[in-house]
């Protein structure tokens, strides 16, 4: 008598499973099908690089805006944002103690510049939230930086850092921002349709007011990027590395990459970017950077 293999007979006849992943994932596929087989499927994963000092920038300072909240009210002061950047601190990728030293400096001004705008009396309705979003074909799972509620209405912020001011059209165009208003709206109830981008070095606000349409748009571009990543991984588990699903998307990007040491294509895009070229410039010392 033949025998099915168990993998027929547990899943004959049976829906397809949804897709899940995080806006995170959806988005590296976009950028890179290599770097997204190397983030996401090879095991053991290829090394990455050290971390930059642009990303224990932007840790450092969204640890900072998250534990800002858990304070009593009487310590929200630029006191206690001082104490919260000298706890949080990473120094790590820095050319030197002198160059994290100022960038240590800069980062509490920034919080506290950016935080005086702030409502500091109103609680936000969550702060690092995970929120979880489900169709017929997709359930996406992510975590929003800060959720506030105005005028009844629920509003998703996203916080940045980098050298980029982000504008309105990045926030009109966020695939993650508009699954996370998406995902809150079902979650919570309520109506969820503002995105906004808070750039903190600068204050800087960039929003936008979704519709239904176009929230409704914007769940149909995830489910489509979805299907592919479907394809792209089953063929991944039957042929491995040698697929051809996984070609790279060289790209300015490439300098930047924390997998670029396994990529000949991307190291063909020019120089590696130094662990602290993503900085904006501080002070004189700091036009060394390349």
């Amino acid at each position: 008598m033949t025998t099915q293999p168990a993998e027929q007979e547990t899943f004959a006849g049976m829906p397809t499973p949804l897709y899940s992943g995080s806006p995170s994932r959806l988005m590296a596929w976009l950028d890179c099908p290599r770097r997204y087989r190397m983030q996401y499927l090879d095991r053991p994963r290829p090394a990455a690089r050290p971390q930059r000092a642009h990303t224990s920038v932007g840790i450092a300072t969204h640890n900072v805006l998250r534990d800002f909240w858990d304070l009593p009210p009487e310590q929200r002061t630029p006191a206690g944002v001082a104490e919260l950047v000298r706890t949080s601190w990473i120094d790590v990728g820095f050319r030197d103690p002198e160059q994290s030293a100022a960038w240590r400096m800069r980062v509490r001004e920034v919080v506290t510049d950016y935080l005086r705008t702030s409502d500091r009396e109103r609680q936000p309705v969550g702060i690092e939230r995970s929120v979880s979003l489900k169709t017929e074909q997709v359930a996406i799972t992510g975590r929003i930086d800060r959720l506030d509620d105005r005028d009844g209405e629920l509003v998703v912020v996203d916080y940045k850092t980098g050298r980029q001011v982000p504008t309105d059209d990045d926030a009109r165009t966020s695939l993650p921002l508009a699954l996370y208003a998406v995902a809150c709206a079902r979650m919570f109830r309520r109506p969820c349709r503002r995105v906004e981008l808070h750039h903190v070095p600068t204050g800087t606000v960039a929003a936008h007011e979704h519709t239904e349409e176009s929230l409704e748009r914007k769940v149909a571009e995830a489910e489509s990027i979805a299907s592919d990543l479907r394809r792209a991984d089953a063929d991944y588990a039957e042929v491995g590395v040698e697929s051809a699903r996984f070609a790279p998307r060289p790209s300015a990007l490439c300098s930047w990459c924390d997998f670029r040491a396994h990529c000949p294509e991307g190291q063909a895009q020019g120089p590696e970017k130094s662990d602290w070229a993503g900085l904006e410039p501080y002070a004189s010392t700091d036009r060394r950077d390349s």
